[in-house]
Order: structure tokens, then C-alpha cells, then sequence
């Protein structure tokens, strides 16, 4: 499969290792792979972010996935459902870091290098971007397909983007009116 990744779908890749190692992730995650692709410049991808207005709210989109990772994978829409169960999810996540310390529900534990281990979420979004490029009729798979990929199915970074504003429906449409300005 990684044959058919271009160089930038590489660069991707490669970045979102340098992301797990520089937070200290264990393992290549969905939001490693995120974040990646917010630093790519002059690609596809780059083009649907950018248009979409997810670039110009990167720290917003940081800030939201540090806090899924601080509540240990809830995501904002999780949290919403549990309060309407009454569960106050920022209350819990205090409690337990009064008693363990901050970061204690992070997923992956601290200081500890990805080594280029992606986790199952971020393998799964590889093998979709296959799909999607097969799909779409493409011999190749781009930075493009590996977005399509993580916007796809529900996951920490589909949430975060569809917080932002950034669905897969509308990186279509940026795809394609792309594509035919070109």
C-alpha cells in the first residue's frame, strides 16, 4: 500500500510520527496524523484546510485535541451526551488528576517514543485512504485521501474537524472545485 503514497501522503506519515514523539504519544494516533496534515503546504489537503478555515484555527484545533487526550479519549460530544446523563465530565477529570497528577487519563503515557507505531484508529484511516483513492478512481494515494480517510468515520479527529466546521462533505467540494479550477 505505502507504494502508492505520494511524497507528500509520505511527508504526512513522517510528520505525524515526529508529532507522537514531540508530545510524547506512545503510539501514532489519529490526532498525530491531524496535525501532520495542518503542516502541509501547497497540497491538496493543505488547499481543503485552508479553504475551510481549519489552518487559520489550528490552535483551536491543538487545543481541543490536548483536551480529548486529557480526558483520556472523551471527545466534546461525548462529554455532552455523559452530562445529559448527569455525569460532569470536566469534574471527574479534576477529581482524578487532584488525586494522580495532570494528564493522568491520557491515553498514552509520557516521555515514551511512537518508534513509528501507529495505534489501531490511525492504521484503520491508513487502509480507508486506500479505499477512498480506489473509490475515487486515483492510482495514488495523497495527503488528500489520508483527510478524506480521518473525516470518513467517527473518530477523534472527525470530531475535532466537525467542531471546527471541516466535514467530509464539504473537503469533497473543495476537492473538486479544486479540480476543476485547475
Amino acid at each position: 500500500m505505502f507504494e502508492r503514497f505520494t511524497t507528500s501522503a509520505r511527508e504526512v506519515v513522517r510528520g505525524a510520527v515526529r508529532q507522537a514523539d514531540e508530545t510524547g504519544g506512545a503510539t501514532v494516533g489519529e490526532p498525530e496524523l491531524l496535525l501532520a496534515l495542518l503542516d502541509r503546504t501547497n497540497t491538496p489537503a493543505a488547499h481543503v484546510l485552508t479553504t475551510l478555515g481549519a489552518t487559520a484555527r489550528r490552535a483551536s484545533i491543538e487545543r481541543a485535541l490536548a483536551d480529548v487526550r486529557r480526558r483520556g479519549g472523551i471527545s466534546p460530544a461525548d462529554a455532552e451526551a455523559l452530562a445529559g446523563l448527569g455525569i460532569d465530565v470536566d469534574a471527574v477529570v479534576s477529581r482524578v488528576e487532584e488525586e494522580h497528577g495532570v494528564g493522568a487519563l491520557a491515553a498514552t503515557p509520557r516521555r515514551r517514543r511512537s518508534r513509528g507505531r501507529f495505534d489501531p484508529e490511525a492504521k484503520s484511516v491508513l487502509e480507508r485512504s486506500l479505499r477512498i483513492a480506489l473509490g475515487r478512481g486515483d492510482r495514488h494515494i495523497g495527503d488528500e485521501h489520508l483527510l478524506l480517510a480521518l473525516l470518513a468515520r467517527p473518530g477523534v479527529a472527525a470530531n475535532v474537524l466537525a467542531d471546527h466546521d471541516v466535514t467530509y462533505v464539504q473537503a469533497e467540494r473543495a476537492l473538486a472545485t479544486r479540480a476543476r479550477s485547475a
